[in-house]
């Protein structure tokens, strides 16, 4: 094998086997991070689980109206929409509940704000552990879509 074929086989090897987070996340909600995972499913037990599922599954039918007209809690497993988001808009959500700029103008949402109740640090955990449980191909989707 040619010299240059070498180091780039190389370089790709050690590109893959980096602890950097992939293209697109925030590298505080890292779910190779073992104490920062085990913190956010302590978090997300207390917090998000009571709405969100104990298994990250959701409310059922979630993508069906509520008779008030808002929408009941989304699954953040592969099933739903949460992997769609860039981590910076995870955390606003979080922080802030689902308002503009994430939500057009009168959107309602029984989706609480957490800013009073949440450190930045317990959000990112939380985020951290969803994320560890996202599959290869829901990985693979976000790198693609935040590719950088």
């Amino acid at each position: 094998m040619p010299l240059r074929q070498l180091a780039a086989a190389l370089l790709l090897l050690v590109a893959a086997c980096s602890k950097s987070p992939p293209p697109g996340d925030d590298p505080r909600a890292d779910p190779r991070d073992a104490a920062r995972v085990a913190l956010g499913a302590k978090v997300y037990t207390q917090h998000c689980a009571s709405c969100h599922g104990a298994k990250l599954e959701g409310q059922p039918d979630w993508k069906r109206r509520l008779p008030n007209g808002r929408l009941p809690a989304p699954p953040h497993d592969d099933s739903g929409h949460t992997w769609h988001h860039a981590d910076h808009v995870l955390l606003a959500i979080v922080k802030n509940g689902l308002v503009p700029p994430y939500a057009t103008p009168g959107y309602e949402s029984d989706m609480p704000a957490f800013r009073d109740k949440l450190s930045d640090e317990e959000i990112w955990a939380v985020l951290a552990y969803i994320k560890s449980h996202w599959s290869a191909e829901v990985r693979a989707m976000r790198t693609e879509m935040f590719g950088n």
